[in-house]
């Protein structure tokens, strides 16, 4: 799928009122939680990572991303390409630990 797709994909579902970017932003916040306790209890607490969980939760957050970007009218494609450019100028020779 690719992103965009996504995006328009993803509208169908979302309740809108003027609290809209306030609702997705602190849904974002709270799904991005739950990634992090995931990451947490495997990190300290020696549980296994939920791959299955995993997929839920980063799910949710890339609902959110898409749901704010749609309404600042920011496609998912324009932001991964700014991304990728952003990347490219700042690791012009990829990401190394030794450098």
């Amino acid at each position: 799928m690719e992103f965009n797709e996504y995006q328009e994909a993803a509208k169908r579902t979302l309740y809108g009122n003027e609290q809209v970017l306030t609702n997705c932003a602190l849904g974002l916040a709270g799904e991005s939680g739950q990634v992090i306790d995931l990451i947490k209890n495997y990190t300290f607490k020696g549980k296994d990572l939920d791959r299955a969980e995993m997929v839920h939760e980063l799910g949710d957050v890339l609902w959110y991303l898409s749901q704010i970007a749609a309404w600042a009218d920011i496609s998912f494609d324009e932001i991964a390409e700014n991304n990728i450019q952003t990347l490219n100028k700042r690791y012009p020779h990829g990401f190394a630990q030794d450098k």
